[in-house]
């Protein structure tokens, strides 16, 4: 199977966003209606308190061609956590899931920390309005921190299969500095847990899903699911722990996996192989953030480039 590139299909610049937010169209995620896509995506706006940025949800509402657009959003879709929650600086990313007529959306919020950079949780906010606007189910999180996973749980992604509610989703292993002039960086895994009713969870502790290619200081980020001809494949992204923002060899390329049981994964990154933009091009240096979904017997997959997602997104599309 062959994954052919469509180019980048939205570029935030050329939009007005909600909350003040400019550049940024990070981890696209799909919400597909009746006759139109919604695509959600997180982007930054400048904390006027220090000059730091803010992480804010907006959509962008496509024609099924998912090229024409029909609008951006104007009004906050999720409000920013209050003083002191977990989601107090930011929301990166959103994953959306329809569930018995509302629109369930999991999100990575973050806050900032001291010692280190920040923290992520995963928090759960549901739409009764068709996913324009959502309300948190409660301040808290719904998947964090615990015991042998101490930081980072994030990038939770949520399917329904067969009655169950499984999420695959981050944690943290433990944050290094490896240069004593710089700050710490992280490195994260994909874990999974599972819920009768997408509240309450049961994680499979500290159990790394997916092998390592780039040994023990590989982060992986942002897995997405779906089942392709009775088996199970997963996309995520990858890159070295350090090192890896200016560094184009060292930074996020993505990342594949299959499964027949939803618990044993094989590692297989020559699919999708997308080839990478010529140089210049919005996605010559970078592939991050994939999301995976079907739309009208297509396979679709949605994809940052260059520099996280600053300049938006692009699209690929599954050659059957």
């Amino acid at each position: 199977m062959k994954w052919t590139k469509s180019g980048k299909i939205f570029d935030p610049g050329q939009h007005r966003l909600p909350n003040g937010c400019s550049q940024f169209a990070q981890s696209p995620q799909a919400l597909v209606c009746d006759d139109f896509v919604r695509i959600y995506f997180s982007t930054r706006a400048v904390d006027p308190a220090n000059g730091k940025y803010l992480s804010h949800i907006a959509y962008v509402d496509m024609r099924k061609n998912l090229r024409d657009i029909i609008g951006v959003s104007q009004q906050t879709v999720l409000p920013l956590g209050e003083l002191g929650c977990f989601d107090e600086h930011g929301i990166f990313p959103i994953n959306v899931l329809p569930h018995n007529g509302l629109v369930y959306a999991y999100t990575c919020g973050w806050n900032r920390r001291v010692s280190v950079s920040v923290d992520t949780a995963i928090g759960l906010a549901i739409s009764h309005d068709g996913g324009r606007t959502f309300a948190r189910h409660g301040s808290g999180p719904v998947l964090g921190p615990s015991l042998h996973e101490p930081c980072l749980v994030g990038d939770g992604f949520v399917k329904v299969i067969d009655g169950v509610f499984h999420m695959w989703y981050i944690f943290g292993t433990g944050w290094r500095r490896y240069d004593a002039a710089a700050a710490p960086d992280r490195t994260y895994k994909i874990g999974h847990a599972v819920s009768a009713d997408g509240i309450d969870w049961r994680k499979e502790e500290a159990r790394q899903i997916i092998a390592d290619v780039l040994g023990p200081d590989e982060s992986q980020a942002l897995p997405t699911v779906t089942e392709i001809d009775g088996r199970y494949h997963m996309f995520f992204c990858y890159r070295q722990s350090s090192d890896f923002r200016q560094n184009a060899a060292r930074g996020y390329r993505i990342g594949h996996a299959w499964s027949d049981d939803l618990s044993h994964w094989v590692r297989d990154d020559l699919w999708p192989a997308l080839p990478p933009g010529a140089a210049g091009e919005w996605d010559s240096d970078m592939q991050c953030y994939p999301h995976v979904f079907q739309c009208d017997g297509q396979t679709y997959l949605l994809y940052n480039g260059n520099q996280f997602g600053r300049d938006g997104f692009g699209l690929a599309v599954l050659e059957k």
